[in-house]
């Protein structure tokens, strides 16, 4: 058996001990982009080098294995790999780097608690190989403007989410009063400005979104509630370009780049669901629907005159003044 076999059957073991449903062959396809066949070959080879897995067959009469998840020797055996702690240091840095103070804290837990339970001499080789690693590649956090996050105020709604509870918040609109709101949380969405996704409980049934760095106080209220099943918050943040959404902006966006520019424009995506056309003279042109009229102009004005807002019209107006020819180069 080659090296990369046995790797991919160890990481096999991991997946059937890490998922309480086991594995499935579809599953083995999409992590290691494998076809049916060969999915059972190494279903077959793990079979037979873990006799003390579980198989079984779900309602969808689909297979599926799964390994004993009681053993702590199995991560000891295994530990930590120097390039999965430099993955776990970077998440660090990226969450830090987004104003997510929370979620760094918790990963740097997670990174100490594998860590401990690794011998000593391990953990220290594969902590400095880590850093060697995260230094030679040059992973540091990116400079550049952010909004400092509120942390107490990050834990309460982290908390009201986690549950969830009801919020009372005291809001600052955008006429500069403050006003109480009673909101139900269903997620954070993360920008250039962070906003939450709530339902106000007295109003017309509508989500919004609220800028976090407008909310003045939050308290968790003793009151829960059920989520609505049908609502997909990646769909909803779908509905702007950056962080901003109006419904009376959203409608279909068409942006042309021109052929120099088009190279860089294809490694982009600029929307979740956009569509990319490649022009006879090797411009792009690309589409999209979403809102937001000011953050796209923020990100078009980066690309000087080498992009065309064919639609809409509004935004076109709101960009044609802008359009710069001495940019050397571009996003």
């Amino acid at each position: 058996m080659s090296y990369a076999k046995a790797a991919d059957l160890l990481r096999l073991a991991e997946m059937a001990m890490s998922r309480f449903d086991g594995v499935a062959l579809q599953d083995v396809t999409e992590a290691f982009g494998c076809d049916h066949r060969t999915a059972q070959r190494m279903m077959r080879s793990f079979e037979a080098l873990f006799p003390q897995v579980d198989i079984s067959e779900g309602e969808d009469r689909r297979r599926r294995w799964h390994m004993p998840r009681h053993d702590p020797r199995w991560l000891q055996a295994q530990g930590i790999r120097d390039s999965e702690l430099a993955a776990l240091e970077l998440a660090v840095k990226r969450a830090e780097r987004d104003g997510s103070p929370d979620e760094a804290l918790r990963l740097q837990i997670l990174r100490d608690r594998l860590l401990a339970a690794m011998p000593s001499s391990q953990a220290l080789r594969t902590e400095a190989d880590a850093d060697a690693l995260l230094e030679a590649q040059g992973f540091a956090s990116r400079p550049g403007p952010r909004v400092v996050a509120d942390r107490r105020l990050l834990r309460v709604l982290t908390e009201a989410l986690r549950a969830p509870w009801e919020l009372e918040i005291t809001y600052q609109t955008a006429d500069g009063r403050s006003a109480g709101r009673l909101l139900q949380p269903y997620g954070l969405l993360l920008g250039t400005r962070r906003y939450l996704v709530a339902l106000p409980a007295q109003g017309d049934g509508r989500m919004r979104r609220f800028r976090i760095d407008r909310i003045q106080d939050a308290r968790i209220t003793s009151r829960s509630f059920s989520r609505d099943p049908e609502f997909d918050l990646s769909s909803f943040a779908a509905q702007a370009f950056g962080s901003f959404h109006s419904e009376a902006e959203y409608g279909p966006v068409e942006w042309r780049f021109s052929p120099a520019a088009a190279p860089v424009a294809r490694q982009f995506v600029f929307h979740p669901n956009q569509q990319m056309e490649e022009e006879p003279d090797g411009a792009l042109t690309v589409r999209f629907q979403a809102s937001g009229h000011t953050e796209m102009a923020w990100h078009l004005y980066q690309w000087g005159d080498q992009v065309e807002v064919r639609a809409p019209q509004a935004l076109r107006e709101m960009v044609a003044m802008h359009r710069r020819s001495d940019f050397q180069a571009f996003p």
